[in-house]
């Protein structure tokens, strides 16, 4: 049977989700991250690396059978996947935030709001809810840039410690949703192979089970 394939993201979460899946008797090789593809010891699992974003797109479309990602990921791109497990690291949240002025600021009674994002799908679905009309700009990074020069009124962005944030004069308004790691499965994987996916599920719980008793 060949190895179940799991798309792993590239960057700071990587090495913290490869010592979870050592602890759950999936080692792999200390130099293994530096190439793109790489096996676990026991050849039951083969990793790839790829881009965060690109993480869910791999498993949804069947190149990988599992992954890593983040659940805002996963949520703004619409994915059909299985979400059996969240790892409890990479823990953040997408917020709205603004200058300090609009603290407190009744959004129904701006005429014309622009809000600039990453995540223009999870934030037209935030206003759409509350019957808000909104012009989202979409942006692909340094989002605090956009209030401050005037290009939006407002951001929705992920937030860790608030720091960034700070540093350039906004505050956090309200919070769009809690993120954090999640596991995802491909459907059709996950009926083909339901036994082998079950006994790395149950391995990683396992796992994150033990760490949270340390605690």
């Amino acid at each position: 049977m060949d190895p179940l394939t799991v798309a792993l993201p590239k960057g700071r979460m990587q090495d913290e989700v490869l010592g979870i899946f050592a602890e759950a008797g999936y080692r792999t090789e200390p130099d293994a991250g530096r190439k793109l593809i790489f096996p676990d010891v026991t050849g039951r699992l083969r990793f790839l690396l790829a881009k965060p974003g690109d993480v869910p797109t791999y498993v949804e479309y069947g190149a990988a059978a599992f992954g890593i990602a983040g659940l805002d990921t996963v949520r703004e791109g619409g994915h059909d996947l299985y979400e059996p497990l969240s790892l409890g690291v990479g823990k953040c949240h997408l917020a709205l935030a603004g200058p300090a002025s609009w603290l407190g600021r009744d959004l129904r009674k701006v005429p014309y709001l622009r809000v600039a994002s990453k995540y223009p799908r999870l934030a037209q679905q935030y206003f759409q809810q509350r019957d808000l009309s909104v012009e989202i700009i979409y942006l692909s990074g340094s989002i605090e840039l956009a209030p401050v020069v005037g290009l939006s009124d407002l951001l929705v962005d992920l937030v860790q410690s608030g720091r960034t944030l700070k540093e350039n004069g906004l505050v956090e308004l309200e919070t769009l949703m809690e993120s954090e790691a999640v596991l995802v499965v491909n459907r059709a994987v996950h009926k083909l192979r339901a036994a082998e996916i079950r006994t790395v599920v149950d391995s990683l719980a396992d796992v994150l089970a033990r760490r949270k008793e340390l605690r």
